[in-house]
């Protein structure tokens, strides 16, 4: 029974190609839409959450002042002194690593080329917290940092703007601000992160020369720190705070006035912000699906209507009402059921092109194919139980007299 009323469903479709393939448009766009702003969502997360976790997922940063919201710090924001860094250094067994950083956006020259890009004022543990090599040339020396000597270390696309095609670049001198800089190192490239920034755009000076040439002052803005391997991020900010609060002298019952943060929070906010933003957009796009599913009602109807003396004829032969229930309920769920794999496809190609052209992480999310996929047929069933019933509940007298 079920199969001579599918294969009447697929004959009613076949005859009326071009009305059932309008109708299931609907349905196509709304299963496409869904899929696709799924899986672009999920894959944006990945792409996000392992930029991030390349910054240094054991990275703590340490700043002056309770930030409170987008550039809103706490009204007590006492700030770092070189004596914090070294006291962390010394006191802090958790910490693998920890340096001093500043950055300012600053025009570079070479010869007749010049060139607008960050630098960023470091100690040799910066590289290590980054996880960053150096292609080629050598570190700061310990002398270098203590005195802030003119030396910097640059990124491969300082490099590529500035010397071009030149092999051998250190050694050379470039000018920054109003003071020259010889160049000792070059970075590994590193590229672009999901955010789009490029990571080799910098350079690497000592940070007590930063202090004394470009910031002008003896304040630390942030310190980044790379926490050992088997130490837990929340026990390595414990021993953090303690020490600070104790240096700083911060009483029991007040708060701190600094902060001390971790990329596994930011990795968190970001999951959390894509998740609600991946629901509002595939909620958006199951809208589509119960326009379809009117569509398919529409149809139905109408088809219900032009095939009356047909219905009358089936249970003038002895066709139950049940018959033609299921007969109509079985077509209106092939159709949504075929504009949904026909959708399904359309959205994994989608995702495939937009994750290629974004260039985040492909993800196809099977269990939201198959959601789809039954959420499609559903919709068949629901819309399609009205002109069921109304064909199911025909007179056959009547029916068998409609011209």
């Amino acid at each position: 029974m079920f199969r001579n009323a599918f294969l009447q469903a697929l004959r009613e479709i076949r005859r009326n190609f071009m009305r059932s393939f309008l109708t299931a448009i609907g349905i196509v766009i709304g299963i496409a839409s869904v899929i696709a702003m799924v899986n672009i969502g999920k894959g944006a997360s990945q792409s996000i959450t392992q930029s991030v976790e390349k910054l240094g997922s054991n990275t703590l940063y340490i700043i002056p002042g309770q930030q409170r919201g987008p550039g809103n710090r706490g009204a007590v924001e006492k700030p770092f002194k070189k004596k914090d860094l070294e006291t962390l250094r010394a006191s802090i067994y958790a910490l693998e690593a920890i340096s001093p950083v500043q950055s300012s956006s600053m025009t570079v020259i070479y010869k007749e080329q010049n060139y607008r890009t960050t630098i960023r004022g470091v100690e040799n543990d910066y590289l290590q917290i980054q996880n960053w090599k150096l292609e080629k040339g050598r570190v700061f020396e310990k002398s270098e940092l203590r005195t802030g000597h003119n030396v910097c270390v640059i990124g491969d696309t300082v490099v590529e703007t500035l010397f071009g095609n030149k092999e051998t670049v250190v050694g050379e001198k470039i000018r920054l601000k109003n003071f020259s800089c010889k160049v000792i190192g070059v970075l590994e490239k590193k590229g672009a992160n999901t955010f789009g920034m490029d990571q080799d755009d910098l350079i690497l000076v000592p940070f007590s020369l930063f202090q004394r040439r470009i910031s002008g002052s003896d304040t630390i803005p942030l310190m980044m720190a790379a926490v050992k391997k088997n130490v837990p991020l929340e026990a390595a900010k414990i021993q953090i705070e303690r020490v600070l609060r104790e240096r700083r002298g911060i009483k029991s019952n007040e708060e701190d006035n600094f902060g001390v943060r971790s990329m596994t929070a930011l990795i968190d906010t970001v999951s959390q912000i894509t998740t609600v933003l991946t629901i509002m957009l595939g909620a958006v796009a199951a809208i589509s699906l119960v326009v379809g599913g009117i569509g398919i009602m529409n149809i139905m109807l109408v088809s219900v209507t032009e095939r009356t003396r047909e219905i009358g004829i089936r249970m003038a032969v002895g066709a139950m009402a049940k018959d033609i229930l299921i007969q109509f309920l079985i077509e209106s769920i092939v159709l949504s059921g075929l504009g949904g794999l026909v959708g399904i496809i359309m959205g994994i190609l989608i995702t495939f092109g937009t994750a290629e052209w974004l260039d985040i992480t492909l993800v196809i999310d099977p269990f939201i194919t198959a959601v789809a996929l039954l959420f499609s047929m559903l919709i068949g069933i629901v819309f399609g139980i009205i002109p069921a019933r109304k064909a199911a509940n025909m007179n056959p007298i009547d029916a068998l007299r409609y011209e």
